[in-house]
């Protein structure tokens, strides 16, 4: 019995090493090999456990250089699209972020190790209850997750100093612009479903917003409540 555990032990020390040494490979070739010099960002990236926050079935892929599917339709993306639209809303601490679609809670793990507070949304139900319950495991206090439409933002803890969409809309919700305080900066992909899309950079400066094109993208599309469409 005794070898047994011993056993055991090593094993799970073995793969918890497996998953770090990955980890801290992704990070260099993924992220800092493709220019993300953001030295919070890339801390972060080398903490937050990523396979922890995807479906058992995904743990063996998720330090790949690539999306994963996630369940529901929906999928957590490439760890370098990850890093540089966090990079794009320059957190700090300090910043009260908003995200919408919370998919596996990487993401809000990511800006949580680096922010202050984290308000995301999640309309796919099951999603967010396990994006929470996962979040909660892993020791994240400064997390506030939601089910609920994400055109409409958060407007109790509004106004933030950053939001980051990571679905595709086909224009920019209102709500969220209305929501983004003076100075603060939105990332968010937009276009139809199947066509391409566009990320872009959404600065409020002096009252006025600006609108900034960073290239084409694909994002799974920007799901909304029935009784809420465009």
């Amino acid at each position: 019995m005794k070898h047994f555990w011993l056993i055991m032990i090593f094993f799970a020390y073995f793969q918890t090493d497996t998953y770090k040494t990955e980890r801290l490979n992704m990070v260099k070739s993924q992220i800092e090999n493709r220019g993300i010099t953001n030295t919070l960002i890339l801390e972060a990236m080398r903490k937050v456990p990523r396979h922890l926050l995807v479906p058992e079935n995904q743990k063996a892929n998720a330090y790949k250089d690539r999306p994963l599917s996630i369940g529901d339709g929906q999928t957590i993306s490439q760890p370098y699209i990850v890093a540089h639209m966090t990079d794009l809303i320059q957190p700090k601490k300090g910043m009260k972020v908003l995200e919408i679609g919370s998919g596996s809670g990487y993401q809000a793990a990511v800006l949580a190790e680096i922010v202050d507070q984290v308000f995301t949304i999640e309309i796919v139900e099951n999603l967010g209850n396990r994006a929470k319950a996962d979040l909660a495991k892993l020791g994240y206090k400064n997390v506030s997750v939601k089910i609920g439409d994400g055109y409409q933002g958060w407007p109790t803890e509004a106004p933030f100093d950053a939001i980051l969409v990571t679905a595709a809309a086909e224009q920019i919700p209102q709500p969220l612009i209305d929501q983004l305080k003076e100075g603060g900066r939105m990332v968010i992909p937009v276009g139809k479903q199947g066509a391409v899309q566009e990320l872009q950079l959404v600065e409020r400066i002096r009252g006025k917003v600006k609108i900034t094109s960073l290239g084409a993208v694909r994002f799974v599309p920007f799901t909304r409540d029935e009784k809420n469409k465009w």
